[in-house]
């Protein structure tokens, strides 16, 4: 690895950072990053899953101010969140990729649209505050667990549908689902990481180079996503989410 990729990699790591703090969707600066310094597409996805996983930390402790009063309801959820990476990591291992590749981008999409659509569907599915107790506890345990899977499995915008699904299932301001958004992810990072580390091959020097990178750009992402406005905090997660899926949609139909 030559100093261009070294700082080709320094660079994506930064910018993956913060956008995994703000919307999500990072991994789609670091994997190509990765390609382009010549790993092989296997390699270099989960490289790119373990080199990302401290930027998710460090989100989480830039956000933390905004998790006061959640302990009860991450206790809850954490679990389900283990549970749903370790089987999309089992699927990523043990299934052929291609047509999960093609329902993704119309995954991403569907969620950046929920996203801006948010009033409207609650409007149709009905407000957080009005849902039985019951419903609420079902909701949030599946999107938590569907998540999760599509994290161990694949990952790329995982912020966006965590966003996007908690928004409409939450009674809480967008910065505080926010925060959640980045516990729920830096726990499906870490399972993704220990079972990579045992089970994949990771190139551990890509990882040294990205890593650091994340962690500075995670961080200061979570501080700048603190101080916007609700409005444009989602504004900037749904750009972010359409932009991703139309990317992933024609890299998938080429």
């Amino acid at each position: 690895m030559d100093l261009a990729h070294v700082l080709l990699l320094v660079v994506a790591g930064l910018a993956a950072g913060a956008i995994n703090a703000i919307a999500g969707g990072g991994s789609l600066i670091t994997f190509p990053s990765l390609i382009a310094t010549g790993l092989p597409s296997v390699a270099a996805n989960v490289t790119n899953s373990i080199s990302v996983f401290p930027g998710y930390v460090s989100s989480v402790a830039g956000s933390r101010a905004d998790l006061t009063g959640q302990r009860a309801r991450l206790t809850r959820i954490l679990p389900t969140c283990v549970l749903g990476a370790v089987a999309g990591c089992a699927l990523l291992l043990l299934t052929p990729a291609r047509a999960f590749e093609l329902i993704v981008p119309f995954l991403v999409l569907g969620a950046a649209a929920t996203l801006a659509f948010q009033e409207r569907l609650r409007g149709l599915v009905g407000h957080p505050r009005h849902m039985s107790p019951r419903r609420a506890v079902v909701s949030l345990q599946l999107v938590v667990f569907i998540g999760a899977i599509y994290g161990g499995y694949f990952g790329a915008a995982l912020g966006v549908m965590y966003v996007a699904a908690l928004a409409l299932i939450l009674d809480e301001p967008l910065n505080r689902i926010n925060s959640l958004k980045n516990v729920l992810s830096a726990a499906v990072g870490l399972i993704t990481l220990l079972i990579f580390a045992i089970f994949a091959p990771v190139n551990w020097l890509a990882v040294a180079i990205l890593a650091p990178a994340t962690v500075v750009g995670g961080y200061a992402g979570a501080k700048l996503a603190r101080r916007m406005p609700s409005h444009v905090l989602r504004a900037v997660i749904v750009s972010f989410g359409t932009g991703i899926g139309l990317l992933l949609l024609y890299r998938a139909l080429r």
